[in-house]
Formats: structure tokens, C-alpha cells, sequence
């Protein structure tokens, strides 16, 4: 319970904030920091339990057939990553309430950002890799909207639909992973998953689960070479940037490297994949950030670089670099959301993040110069504070890997030059914003220091990369120690936090970083002259193209098949199956099997020959609408007649009430149709059709053969037994419907519901002239409303009614039932319609059509909450017998009032949609033609 609390606060205070906003900002972002408060306050609860290595799960089935389960689990590395989302999370709260403008909608934005959170945590805090997986995709979803929220300007739209696209194909190339790992392991749950690495590596899916995976991290974490979006997605709310982009949307990638660590790890493929990309990834974002002018820009790209170092870390394949790569994960989001906290104040004070023009802020603002500076140090990684620790541990284990035999020496190499730009942009980023001269044209000056409270998130922050940096075995030892335990799945190895381990090789590597980027950015003038010489690539450019052509090749592929004629789609369609039919008849030596047919009678070979002939009749006059229409029916009628002769009445009844529905709706649409239709088809096209066609008839004719003469295994056996017993009811047909498969059910008259409103919606406003004319040139009768059928149509009313009920109540033993009911009652109304015309009806029934369908679908989906609230599975109906005085004994079963909210759905769906196409058949005088 209280696991699921920690997910359901943030999306339960989702309006909190929305409804307070009419109070005042600082009522808006108290509404926004309640539910994380709590959620923080639950999680702190469970401390002890973490730290001393409980692994707590919470379960609740939910779709065990499919491996889905509502499991979650709190482990150090869930601990770890929900008190930065929740931490973090606050601070950046408090923070908005004052970098946010008057003209920014703040409970939607605080709206946004408890989205955000939510699902963050159910990333970190999911036991099932499916439910993650949801949990995942809605972390990209409502990334989109944070990054995108100023979305009156085109870079944040342009920034949020390439975070989209970019990190929503990296999710698919992650759901096709994890379900080649369930299927390996044979179950999705974390705490078999991450104990079968053995026996994940030795199966030969591996290779391709392992990419897919890693697609699916690589995106989200911003690495090489999908790097890209990251700098873009910076036209966000700077509060934004310092909570998605340095402390959780990205570190969503590295969460999941360490979540998997223990299953996918120790491998070649592993170590080449994950530490080259890395590296690559450490190298690529440290130089491109010295060189970037926005300030947010030098931020993101210092981020990509930062989460490739933790990304080698892993890629090691060593568990002291594990140790490593998570303590880099608290120090860097420590760091980096103060410094875009920093950024977003000097940019908000400024009205600039152009560092050629924020000079010399230092005089103007020494409170946030202060804390930057520290801040931009402890990225740098200079002792006795919390950044040098973890980089020095990074420089050890480079140090220790012999995985490139000979030329294992070029990853150390290679991380100390890193570290160098790293020291390098730091410096940059100190100099040229606090000191440097004077600034220079700005839109707001002279600059001063924010509201008090705007600077006490970034005050935390920063005394954190203080005192861990001093005294990390006092501080962040107790949390590490839980986190590395989970990640490397209890096999923890020796590490020490100790500030100082002698003179060592790793720490002559930080001092050779330190002096190589303080050279490095005094020679930045040739640098900077040698980097503007290079190509301009603009990577949204880039990305705009890349989109446009494959938009362009789908278009051009989409009209290869979409054509837009239903000809083309038929024909498309038969063939299709006529090559299946033809491939799956073709093993079959003997066409016919051991079990004879049943005998034929004259009664079955009439009814048959009738319902052939009708059938070729339709389409033999399918240019005289109505008289197809007449043969059309008869061949619906005659379907009814065979259901009912082979013992089938529920199917015979549904078949007939469907056939008389269909055939009202077809004669009010037709109506406006032309009264010719030219002929479509050439004689040789029509040739082809015949062919195809009778292909069709005669290759589903041999089928049909083939399986009647062929013993088979039906699940019907298994109905017909647990009908009374499971069901209580005597009638299979209407059990399944409302028990055993009442969910499907439920999917499909909601189904029906929405085509009912769409349909509404086209329709309605919609005013079509009729004909005056029949097909043969006489004209319409002048008497609309025909004494007979008035007369007849009222007298048939409480008649039809009274069947309903009858149908309805009698669904559950005998055949009958709710959809039954539900179409005779809607013929019965729609009758009125015809023959009083829609204005006579609706003054009559002064209902909303679409308040029925929706109490249909309400009273449906409560009977399956009902049960659920019980503990029992979704729609489990409750039966037994009951005596009623005067009446006798009787059985009651809520399933009846599920199959009142079919018969409700039912009713309102169809008078929605048969009623409106009265009102379109109104000619321009508003004069009813039916």
C-alpha cells in the first residue's frame, strides 16, 4: 500500500494545483508540493527497511495470463532514484513559483510536472518490466508536454517533437527487448529477471535483446549518436531543464542499465556496446559544451557528457565501477540541477543566456556567482567536493580494465582528456559569466539578486555537493551502500570514500585534467577561431529533413495501398485470402476427412438454394437499390432460419434483430443516394472480379469441407458445465457474454457507443435535399406519414416494450438478453420516428440519446468495479436465489445489471445514429420527410 501511495500522490494532486491557482501563485505551488511532500514523507518511512537490505514488493494481479502483474518493488536503487525525483522534485517546485512570469498558466504547468513525477516514479519503483514499460512511455509523453509548454514559440515545439520522436522509437526498440527477456526467462518480474543472468547470456537471443535494450537506453539517456535532442529540448522552462534533464528524464536510461545490470552484464557484447558508447558519448558532449555560447547549451551537452561517463562506468563490466557509476549519479544530479537553477536565475534576472553579453555578474549578483561557482567546481571535479570523489573513482577503474588487450591504455587516455574539457567548460562557464568585464547590451539591467526563496533550492543543492565532498562517509555512505547493493544484486565489492588515498595514479590523472583545462581555455581564442572554421551542421535541420523524407516515403507507400477505393481494398483483401486458404489447403492430401457429413434434407437444401440465390440476386441488382436491399434481407432473414434450425435461437434472434436495424438504416441512407450509378468496371475488369470472387466462394467452400470432416476439440464442453455453476444461468450464450467474457463485452459496446457518436458528429448540422423522385422517375408519395403505419406504429409500441422486457428479463435462463432487448426496443422506437416524423418523436422523448449510451457504459463498468472492490476479478458476477412475497422464489444476479447496461448502450447507440439521419433528411423549408 504504501508503495502504490508513493506512485498515486503525484497524479492524484495533478488538480490540486489547477483548482488553487485562482488563489494566487504561491497557493498554486503549495498545491503542487503537497502529494510530493507525502509521497517523500512515505518513502523516508521506509528507510531503515532499505538500508538494511529489504527488498520490499507489493503485488496485484492484474493480467497474469499475459505476464502483467501491478508488482512494485522498493530496493536501495528504487530508494535512491525516488528521493531524487521526490527531492529534487520539491526544491524545483519552490523554485518555478518565482522563475515562472504572470503570463505563464502555473497550474498547468505544475499539472504537467506532477504527470511527470508520477510516472517517473512508477519507472523506478516498478517490480513488472511491463508495468515499467507503461510507465516509460508516459515519461515521454509528458516530457513532451514540459518541454513543449511554452508552445507559443517554435523552438520549444520543435524541441519537444524531437525529444518525442527520438525517445518514443527508442521505447518501442525497449518494448521489443523486454519481451524477448520474459520470453528467455520466462516471466517479466525484476526478481527473477535479474537472477537468470546466466542463463539470459547463454541464450542465443541475447545479441538482439541486448540491442534493443540498449536502443531503448541510449535514447533516453541522450548518448551517442542520439545525443542530439538533448540541447534542443533546452527551449523548456529552465525548472524544467533542471529536473527532466539533469536529475531524472535522462537518468531514466542509466536507472535501467543499473536495474538490468545483474542480467545483461559480463559479456563482450556488453563491454563493447554500452563502454564505446559511452566513451564516445563522454568525449563528444565534453568538447561540443566549451564551445557553446547558451548557457543552457554548456549545461546540456556538459549533461550528455556526464551521463556517457556513467555509461562507460557501467560498460566496464566491473562492480567497483558499478559503485562508481552509481555514486556519479547522485554527485552529477546534485551538481547539475543547481547549476541549471544558477542558469535559469541569471537568465531570469538578464533577460539573456548568452554568455558573450553576461559578463562581470559577480558585482551584480554575489549570492548566485557564489553558489555557481561551487556548483561549476564540483562538475570540474576538484577536491573536497562531491564531483571529484566519484571522477576519481572513474579514473581508477579506467585504470583497471584490460578488456582492448594491448590498447587498453586509450580509455584512461581518453577519460583524462574528457575530464580536462570538463575542467575546461567549468572554467568557462565561471569566467565568462561572473567576471570577464562588463556585460554587454543586456535586455534587463542592471541585474540583481532574486526573491530570497529562489535561491534556496540551489543553496541546498549546493551545501550537498559540500558536505558529501568532505564528509561523504557521514552523508551519502549509508545510501550508497543500499543502492550498489541492489544494483549488483547483493555481490557488493570493497570501495572506499575516503577523500584522500595517497598519491596515487587516479589522482594524478584529476591534477593532469585540472592543468589540461585550465590550458585548454587559455588557448580558447585559437580554439574557438579553429571550431567556426568547421562545417555548421544543425542538428534540427538535420532531424527536420530526416522526418520530412520519411514522412514523404510512408506518404508514398500509403498511397500505393490507401487509394481511397473500397474496389482496390476488397479486391486486396479476397486475394489475400484466397492465397492463405489455397497455402493452408495444400498439406492436405485427402481433402476429405474421417467424419461424415450430416445428412441433407429437402428443408436444408431449399433453405440453402434460397439463400444462394438471394445472394447473387443482391449483387445481380445492386443498380436497383431497393430491390437488393429486398434480396439482401432475405438472405439475412435466412441466416436467422439456420441458426435457429441448428439449434442456435439466441444467434437466430440477434441475426434477426440486426437484419432489421441494418435494413431501416440502409433504406434512410439510400434515400440520398443518386438514382443511377454509372457503370465502374470495364468487361475485362469485371472478368477479373467473377474470377476472384468465385475463387474466393469455392477455396472457403473446400475449407469448409475440409473442417466439418475433421475431428476437433471445442471449449464448448467447458461452458455448457460451469454455466449454472460459475455463471448462474442456464442460457451459455448469454453467460459468456456477461461472465465468462463480459469484459470483451464491455470492449465492444463502448466500442459501439463511440462509432454512435461519431456518427452524431458528422452528421449533425448535416441538411441534404431529397429526392423527388424514385429510381424509375415517379415521384415520392405526398402523404409522409401514411394513416396505416400511424395508427399501426402507436399500437405496436407498448407491444414491442413489453417483448423487450420480456427478452430482457428472461436473457439469463432462456434465450434472450440485453442486446436482444436492446434492438427490439430501438425498432420499436425508431418506428415512431418513421411514421410520426422526428419532431413528433422528440417532443414525445425528451431524452438525450447520449446520456443513455453513457449510463450504459457507467452502469456496465460499475458492476466490474463492484467486484473489484470485493477482491474479486474485474466483472466476477454474484448470483443466488431469492424469495419475493407474492412473486415466489426467484434468481437475482448482477450480471443483469450488466446486461442493463448492454441493453442501455444498445438502445441509446442506435436511436443516436438512425434518429440524426431523420434530421438529415430535411429539405430547406425544415419540412420532414420522414
Amino acid at each position: 500500500m504504501a508503495l502504490a501511495l508513493i506512485i498515486a500522490l503525484p497524479f492524484a494532486g495533478i488538480f490540486l494545483p489547477l483548482l488553487l491557482e485562482r488563489f494566487g501563485r504561491s497557493a498554486c505551488a503549495f498545491g503542487a508540493g503537497v502529494a510530493p511532500l507525502a509521497a517523500l514523507s512515505i518513502l523516508l518511512a521506509q528507510r531503515e527497511s532499505v538500508f538494511a537490505g529489504e527488498v520490499l514488493i507489493a503485488r496485484q494481479g492484474w493480467l497474469p495470463d499475459l505476464g502483467l502483474d501491478l508488482a512494485l518493488r522498493l530496493d536501495g536503487l528504487g530508494f535512491l532514484f525516488a528521493l531524487l525525483i521526490l527531492g529534487i522534485g520539491l526544491l524545483v517546485i519552490l523554485y518555478a513559483r518565482y522563475y515562472l512570469s504572470k503570463k505563464d498558466p502555473m497550474g498547468r504547468f505544475f499539472g504537467f510536472f506532477l504527470l511527470f513525477m508520477g510516472s517517473m516514479l512508477g519507472v523506478v519503483l516498478s517490480e513488472n518490466l511491463l508495468l515499467m514499460l507503461m510507465f516509460w512511455e508516459l515519461t515521454s509523453l509528458s516530457s513532451f508536454l514540459l518541454i513543449g509548454y511554452w508552445n507559443h514559440r517554435a523552438d520549444a515545439r520543435r524541441g519537444a517533437r524531437m525529444a518525442l520522436a527520438i525517445t518514443g522509437g527508442g521505447g518501442l526498440a525497449l518494448l521489443a527487448g523486454i519481451l524477448l527477456l520474459g520470453h528467455i526467462v520466462g516471466s517479466f518480474e525484476l526478481s527473477k529477471v535479474i537472477t537468470a543472468g546466466d542463463q539470459i547470456r547463454a541464450h542465443a537471443l541475447y545479441p538482439l535483446t541486448l540491442v534493443l535494450v540498449l536502443l531503448g537506453v541510449f535514447t533516453k539517456s541522450a548518448q551517442f549518436p542520439f545525443h542530439f535532442w538533448l540541447p534542443q529540448a533546452m527551449a523548456a522552462p529552465t525548472p524544467v531543464s533542471a529536473f527532466l534533464h539533469s536529475a531524472t528524464m535522462v537518468k531514466a536510461g542509466v536507472f535501467l542499465l543499473a536495474r538490468l545490470y545483474p542480467a545483461l552484464s559480463e559479456s563482450e557484447w556488453w563491454f563493447y556496446m554500452v563502454s564505446l558508447t559511452g566513451l564516445a558519448t563522454l568525449l563528444i558532449g565534453a568538447v561540443m559544451a566549451l564551445f557553446q555560447h547558451d548557457l543552457k547549451g554548456l549545461l546540456a551537452y556538459s549533461t550528455i557528457s556526464h551521463l556517457g561517463l556513467i555509461t562507460l562506468l557501467f560498460g566496464l563490466d566491473s562492480r567497483v565501477a558499478a559503485v562508481a557509476a552509481v555514486f556519479h549519479i547522485i554527485n552529477h544530479a546534485t551538481f547539475k540541477a543547481s547549476l541549471f537553477m544558477a542558469a535559469g536565475i541569471i537568465d531570469h534576472e538578464t533577460g539573456t543566456r548568452d554568455m558573450r553579453r553576461i559578463n562581470g555578474m559577480w558585482k551584480y549578483m554575489p549570492h548566485t556567482a557564489a553558489l555557481a561557482m561551487v556548483a561549476s567546481l564540483a562538475m570540474a571535479g576538484v577536491p573536497l567536493l562531491n564531483g571529484f570523489l566519484s571522477k576519481e573513482m572513474f579514473f581508477a577503474e579506467t585504470l583497471e580494465q584490460h578488456l582492448l588487450g594491448s590498447f587498453y591504455w586509450t580509455i584512461p587516455v581518453l577519460a583524462t582528456v574528457a575530464g580536462a574539457f570538463s575542467v575546461a567548460y567549468s572554467v568557462r562557464f565561471i569566467h565568462d559569466v561572473f567576471f570577464n568585464g562588463e556585460p554587454i547590451d543586456l535586455p534587463k539591467y542592471p541585474p540583481h539578486e532574486p526573491a530570497r526563496y529562489m535561491k534556496i533550492p540551489v543553496e541546498v543543492l549546493v551545501l550537498l555537493c559540500l558536505v558529501v565532498g568532505m564528509l561523504p562517509g557521514y552523508t551519502v555512505a549509508s545510501l550508497l551502500a543500499a543502492a550498489v547493493g541492489a544494483t549488483l544484486n547483493g555481490d557488493v565489492p570493497a570501495y572506499s570514500l575516503s577523500i584522500w588515498h595517497g598519491f596515487n595514479l587516479p589522482l594524478l590523472m584529476s591534477f593532469v585534467a585540472l592543468a589540461g583545462g585550465l590550458g585548454i581555455y587559455a588557448t580558447r581564442r585559437w580554439l574557438f577561431s579553429w571550431y567556426e572554421g568547421l562545417p555548421s551542421i544543425d542538428s534540427v535541420l538535420v532531424f527536420e529533413r530526416m522526418m520530412k523524407a520519411l514522412t514523404e516515403t510512408v506518404r508514398r507507400l500509403d498511397a500505393l495501398v490507401d487509394g481511397g477505393s473500397l474496389q482496390r481494398y476488397l479486391l486486396l483483401m479476397l486475394v489475400a485470402v484466397l492465397v492463405l486458404v489455397i497455402y493452408a489447403l495444400t498439406p492436405l492430401a485427402p481433402l476429405e476427412g474421417p467424419v461424415a457429413l450430416t445428412p441433407l434434407d429437402a428443408v436444408t437444401v431449399g433453405g440453402m438454394t434460397l439463400l444462394a440465390l438471394a445472394a447473387l440476386l443482391t449483387v445481380v441488382y445492386h443498380r436497383r437499390r431497393l430491390v437488393s436491399l429486398m434480396m439482401l434481407s432475405t438472405v439475412g432473414l435466412l441466416v436467422s432460419l439456420a441458426f435457429a434450425r441448428y439449434s442456435a435461437p439466441d444467434l437466430a434472434l440477434t441475426q434477426l434483430s440486426v437484419e432489421v436495424v441494418s435494413i431501416i438504416l440502409l433504406v434512410l441512407a439510400l434515400l440520398f443516394m443518386p438514382a443511377h450509378t454509372p457503370a465502374e468496371s470495364s468487361s475485362l475488369r469485371m472478368f477479373r472480379d467473377v474470377l476472384i470472387a468465385g475463387g474466393c466462394g469455392v477455396a472457403i467452400a473446400l475449407l469448409t469441407f475440409a473442417a466439418l470432416t475433421r475431428p476437433y476439440d471445442s471449449i464448448a464442453s467447458f461452458f455448457l458445465e460451469n454455466s449454472v455453476s460459475g455463471g448462474g444461468g442456464k442460457n451459455v450464450v448469454n453467460v459468456i457474454l456477461v461472465d465468462f467474457r463480459g469484459f470483451d463485452t464491455l470492449g465492444e459496446i463502448t466500442v459501439l457507443a463511440i462509432a454512435a457518436i461519431g456518427i452524431f458528429g458528422l452528421l449533425h448540422g448535416l441538411r441534404l435535399a431529397p429526392p423527388r423522385r424514385d429510381y424509375v422517375g415517379r415521384f415520392w408519395s405526398a402523404d409522409r406519414h401514411p394513416m396505416i403505419l400511424y395508427v399501426l406504429a402507436r399500437a405496436l409500441l407498448p407491444m414491442a416494450l413489453m417483448v423487450s422486457v420480456f427478452i430482457f428479463l428472461r436473457g439469463h435462463n432462456l434465450p434472450g438478453g440485453g442486446f436482444i432487448a436492446g434492438l427490439i426496443t430501438a425498432v420499436a422506437l425508431i418506428l415512431q420516428y418513421i411514421a410520426h416524423g422526428v419532431a413528433w418523436a422528440q417532443e414525445r422523448q425528451p431524452v438525450s440519446y447520449h446520456l443513455v449510451c453513457g449510463a450504459g457504459l457507467l452502469i456496465a463498468g460499475f458492476t466490474g468495479l463492484g467486484s473489484l472492490a470485493l477482491g474479486y476479478p474485474f466483472l466476477t458476477s454474484a448470483f443466488g436465489h431469492f424469495h419475493i412475497p407474492l412473486i415466489g422464489d426467484v434468481e437475482l444476479a448482477t450480471a443483469m445489471l450488466f446486461d442493463l447496461g448492454v441493453y442501455l448502450v444498445v438502445v441509446g447507440a442506435t436511436l443516436l445514429m438512425l434518429s440524426n439521419i431523420g434530421h438529415v433528411s430535411q429539405d430547406a423549408t425544415c419540412k420532414e420527410v420522414l
